[in-house]
């Protein structure tokens, strides 16, 4: 939702300004997405050792450079499915290795709540795939941007929120895999309705 609402004045504010820089314009999208997909990967490790405020720091990263990576493949015209490919595929990493980090930290209390997180996403990912494979796309995106409750802002809200607040861990996990459930729920009664409306 906040991706939807607020990408406009985050993109003019953080990235645009950004993208014309010498230094920016000598990565690669591809390279920026890799580095996005290494500091997201670094979040589990540093959860383990109890760096959690470094671990913020390194989801925070890799979520801008997540963002930066779309945006410096159109500004360069580069966009392609490959791309895209990467861009998902990494999102996907990353979201697990956050999952993984917050599980490594208490393994013995932490474990359902973890697998109720991973198999939300797993079915929020699964409809927003499949929506965007069966609806037409006209965005500049390379395929069709399903937007819900629960988008990747959300999400990174709700796991730095459990790395500040550890004992409200439970609470915080259950309530955002029901959240991200619900977020499905309604992307595919939307769908289905658009579908319905256009026969």
């Amino acid at each position: 939702m906040i991706d939807s609402r607020l990408r406009s004045l985050y993109q003019k504010a953080l990235v645009d300004p950004i993208l014309s820089s010498p230094i920016v314009s000598k990565f690669t999208p591809t390279t920026v997405t890799f580095l996005g997909l290494l500091f997201g990967i670094l979040t589990a490790p540093l959860l383990a050792l109890g760096l959690n405020s470094i671990a913020i720091l390194s989801l925070l990263i890799s979520g801008f450079l997540d963002t930066l990576d779309g945006s410096l493949a159109r500004a360069q015209k580069s966009s392609s499915p490959t791309g895209a490919a990467f861009d998902i595929t990494a999102d996907r990493v990353v979201e697990f290795s956050v999952l993984f980090g917050l599980l490594l930290v208490d393994t013995q209390t932490r474990t359902i709540p973890c697998f109720f997180m991973l198999g939300s996403a797993l079915l929020c990912t699964t409809t927003f795939l499949v929506v965007g494979i069966f609806s037409n796309n006209y965005s500049e995106k390379s395929f069709h941007y399903s937007p819900g409750l629960i988008e990747r802002s959300e999400a990174f809200i709700f796991w730095a929120a459990m790395m500040v607040f550890p004992p409200a861990f439970f609470f915080l996990a259950l309530t955002f895999s029901f959240l991200v459930c619900l977020t499905a729920g309604i992307r595919l009664f939307q769908f289905s309705k658009r579908w319905q409306e256009s026969l």
